[in-house]
């Protein structure tokens, strides 16, 4: 067996329809696509959203609001779960790359860590924004809230 031979099963591939090559062919004429209208002419295509004429959806619904187009999209961290993830690793820095390798951020993201939890042990935070009551609560115990 090579390629020169190979088929597909006998009944599994059926002719197309011949559609108006004359009036013998019994799809003479309009070809199956009626009489006059924009369905029946060569290269019609319908476009997305398209209602028969009517005012489609997204011209009837009114505009609102604006993207911010210098917005900063931070991943939010709390400092419960920095202090879960000093307790869990045994380190005093927490910095970008520990948060990284241990799977709560992407390595392209922004940080900001946000002050809901409890922190017990005296951190060095790396981050590249810090909430206020983030930043008390790591100065609080000695800490230090460095900003990338």
């Amino acid at each position: 067996m090579d390629l020169s031979n190979l088929r597909p099963a006998k009944g599994s591939v059926k002719k197309g329809k011949r559609l108006g090559r004359g009036q013998g062919s019994a799809r003479g004429g309009t070809s199956t696509r009626g009489h006059k209208g924009a369905k029946s002419r060569s290269g019609y295509s319908k476009k997305v959203g398209f209602e028969g004429g009517q005012m489609p959806l997204q011209r009837r619904v009114p505009k609102s609001g604006f993207k911010n187009i210098n917005r900063k999209e931070y991943k939010g961290i709390n400092i419960s779960t920095l202090q879960y993830l000093a307790e869990q690793n045994n380190i005093e820095i927490i910095d970008f790359q520990a948060l990284v390798l241990a799977g709560l951020v992407s390595k392209n993201a922004s940080v900001k860590i946000l002050g809901k939890g409890t922190l017990e042990k005296k951190l060095v935070v790396h981050a590249h924004a810090f909430s206020k009551s983030a930043k008390e609560a790591i100065e609080a115990k000695n800490g230090t809230a460095v900003i990338l």
